[in-house]
């Protein structure tokens, strides 16, 4: 059974929806949690300190351990006083899971581009802020787990969500260069892209299945896994949603290649007689990093020259 006893977890935005249940699964496990939210509505305004206590008094009535925060993720003072708070508290930072947002849609043509700062810090922004205090005491022990909060939105898109988008695909591309630095500290570094209705999520997005299928306490295991010393993986994402688990991941097709020196150099008429082949997914691989994709560009001179 994965027990997380002696652990201390942060969990941002976890006054309500799935950071509330992220909270409780961590809980129940073992851990002492800090529950941090400043308990802001649904498009970011406003502040509700009794939104975070409810949940840390829920917990300690279960018989769990656990403290309010109220500390704002959207600044570098604020995550470093999440933390300093988690270490008061109980000792230390053992699991972080980056949670809080808010949602702002609007179409693009509409996007107001003066006011997307605050969106972007919350999301993106936190991911530094907290997260960075939250490393610098786990390379000290050399050990812990971070868990990103990202979604199928940054990977696949929907209509007028594209600042949201952004923000989440810009903690992927953070998650994969931190899990390489983290990797020689024994620390593991993964997100997760859950599907639930919370306040955050489109009225009638998820209608074609029943309510009770969809709620955030079947997205929690997810992230008790990735919190847990059974947890081996890093630098992935999990969608989880449903009762449905799955890595979501980046590939290169084979492609087109033409060797500059042997064949000439490469033409825009060149690209559209073999768009098939730089589309045609057959034999796509999935390089761990982008030197290894380089390496793959690498290996297609070398065997052209060989031919030669």
């Amino acid at each position: 059974m994965i027990s997380l006893e002696g652990r201390v977890a942060v969990v941002t935005g976890a006054g309500s929806g799935l950071g509330r249940a992220y909270a409780h699964a961590l809980a129940a496990r073992g851990a002492s949690v800090l529950v941090n939210d400043i308990g802001a509505a649904r498009e970011g305004g406003g502040s509700d300190s009794a939104i975070a206590e409810r949940v840390a008094a829920e917990i300690v009535e279960a018989g769990g351990q656990a403290v309010a925060d109220f500390s704002t993720v959207a600044t570098p003072e604020g995550g470093e006083a999440i933390v300093d708070h988690a270490v008061t508290a109980f000792g230390d930072v053992d699991i972080l899971v980056n949670n809080a947002g808010f949602m702002s849609l609007s179409s693009f043509a509409k996007l107001d581009v003066r006011a997307i700062g605050d969106l972007l810090q919350v999301h993106l922004g936190a991911a530094f802020y907290v997260t960075q205090p939250a490393y610098r005491r786990m390379v000290e022990r050399k050990r812990g787990r971070i868990v990103f909060t990202v979604s199928g939105i940054g990977a696949f898109g929907i209509y007028g969500a594209g600042l949201y988008g952004a923000a989440k695909g810009g903690i992927i591309g953070l998650m994969n260069c931190l899990e390489l630095e983290a990797e020689r500290h024994g620390i593991r570094v993964n997100a997760v892209s859950p599907m639930a209705t919370t306040r955050m999520a489109a009225e009638g997005l998820y209608d074609d299945v029943p309510n009770e299928s969809v709620v955030p306490e079947l997205v929690a295991p997810v992230v008790v896994y990735l919190a847990s010393d059974e947890c081996a993986t890093s630098g992935k994402v999990w969608s989880a949603g449903a009762g449905s688990v799955a890595e979501l991941f980046t590939a290169r097709t084979p492609g087109y290649f033409k060797h500059p020196e042997c064949d000439g150099p490469l033409s825009a008429e060149d690209i559209a007689a073999h768009v098939d082949d730089v589309v045609g997914r057959e034999g796509s691989t999935e390089p761990a990093t982008w030197p290894d994709e380089w390496q793959e560009v690498v290996a297609l001179h070398r065997a052209r020259e060989a031919a030669t």
